[in-house]
């Protein structure tokens, strides 16, 4: 028998050009690229949901802020509505103004002309005590108390009877306060009351016009209108049952212009944004126009 020498390992090595070889590399060339899609599927799902997750909350943004300005408006209507209630008190929506000056300084004049323009109800300190005690009112009751007593009417309950003068249909156009406040404590019993003027009209007139005006001043009982003999005569046909009331002497005006300076101070002090000081002593249409010009002015600030 003849001997053969075993192969070496050389020799049993497949080549690189056997099929075998070549199936192998065939299967981790598909393996590579089947990884591959699979990375790049990953990559396009995770890119996806970014862009869904950013244009959901861009139009979750969008639309917050499409409702902000719808939603703005109600809020600040509804708190002003509530600042309104608390401060103005009653007359909503119409002028709120009060007229104040020296007796005789002209106040009863502006007041109709106001009244007759503005159409805002003219509210008389002492025409809306006589009328509450005259009809007997709850208010009225209390007040005759005071007066049957002998004793003056507290401030805060002419308040009271001043804001009810302010509550009727008749306020839709606004009030025009007149005979109050004269005091420092009045103009903060009314701002109690809820009483709040937009406009105050301060007539100014030199205290010898003031007397004049006074000690020659007519009443007519029936109607409650005021003349003059100088200024202003009544008519011919009801002159003779006008009057002059005791209080309109020289000594009683002069003492009730010093009450009022002592007392001026206190108002322009109260009421310092709303103050408007008008020249008094000229022909009531030239002051009412003042009067006019100014107010409008301020309702159109």
């Amino acid at each position: 028998c003849t001997l053969r020498t075993p192969p070496t390992s050389n020799s049993m090595m497949l080549t690189n050009n056997s099929p075998l070889t070549r199936s192998s590399a065939k299967r981790r060339h598909s393996l590579v690229i089947a990884c591959v899609l699979v990375l790049g599927l990953v990559l396009g799902f995770v890119t996806l949901a970014q862009q869904r997750s950013q244009s959901v909350g861009s139009s979750l943004l969008t639309r917050s802020n499409s409702m902000a300005p719808a939603m703005q408006p109600e809020s600040i209507i509804q708190r002003k509505t509530k600042v309104c209630a608390v401060v103005m008190g009653a007359g909503e929506g119409g002028r709120k103004i009060i007229i104040s000056g020296a007796p005789a300084s002209g106040k009863g004049t502006q007041c109709q002309l106001l009244v007759e323009k503005y159409g805002v109800k003219h509210i008389s300190t002492g025409d809306a005590l006589r009328a509450h005690v005259r009809n007997q009112s709850e208010l009225g009751k209390q007040a005759k108390a005071f007066m049957d007593a002998g004793d003056l009417v507290p401030d805060d309950l002419i308040m009271k009877i001043m804001r009810e003068e302010t509550l009727g249909d008749d306020c839709k156009n606004g009030w025009l306060l007149d005979g109050v406040p004269r005091t420092g404590a009045q103009v903060k019993s009314l701002e109690e009351a809820g009483l709040v003027p937009e406009a105050v009209i301060l007539l100014e007139v030199p205290d010898e016009v003031l007397v004049e005006r006074c000690v020659g001043r007519l009443f007519d009982p029936e109607t409650g209108n005021t003349y003059h003999r100088k200024f202003f005569p009544p008519p011919s046909d009801i002159a003779d049952r006008c009057i002059t009331r005791s209080d309109d002497n020289e000594e009683t005006m002069r003492n009730r212009i010093t009450q009022f300076k002592k007392n001026r101070q206190s108002l322009i002090d109260g009421y310092t944004n709303q103050i408007i000081s008008i020249d008094g002593n000229r022909e009531k249409n030239a002051i009412f126009k003042d009067i006019c010009e100014a107010l409008d002015s301020k309702y159109a600030a």
